[in-house]
């Protein structure tokens, strides 16, 4: 599903509101996330997952092209991890269909 699925099947149900109103509030959503995961922020939805922020530390890498070492810094991430919710609903469709 892509962002314009997501807001297509939105605004099936709330038929009352434009598709930009729809989008420009999708838009608040996903813009509010990313700020709160740049402030380290932790985002749960319940019944769905949370998430973080991680941090990798840094390393020593290797360009595979020229085999030479180079140093890759600190690096932070996205992170989701499912909650328990959405992984028995996923997996209770699936096994509805197979």
């Amino acid at each position: 599903m892509t962002k314009r699925d997501l807001i297509a099947r939105i605004q099936e149900q709330l038929t009352e509101y434009p598709r930009k109103d729809v989008a420009h509030a999708v838009e608040i959503v996903f813009e509010s996330m990313v700020q709160a995961m740049k402030k380290d922020e932790r985002i749960e939805i319940r019944g769905f997952g949370n998430f973080t922020v991680r941090k990798r530390d840094p390393r020593r890498g290797r360009n595979p092209m020229t085999g030479a070492s180079v140093d890759v810094p600190t690096r932070r991430f996205p992170f989701f991890k499912v909650g328990k919710d959405l992984k028995e609903r996923v997996d209770r469709k699936k096994q509805d269909i197979g």
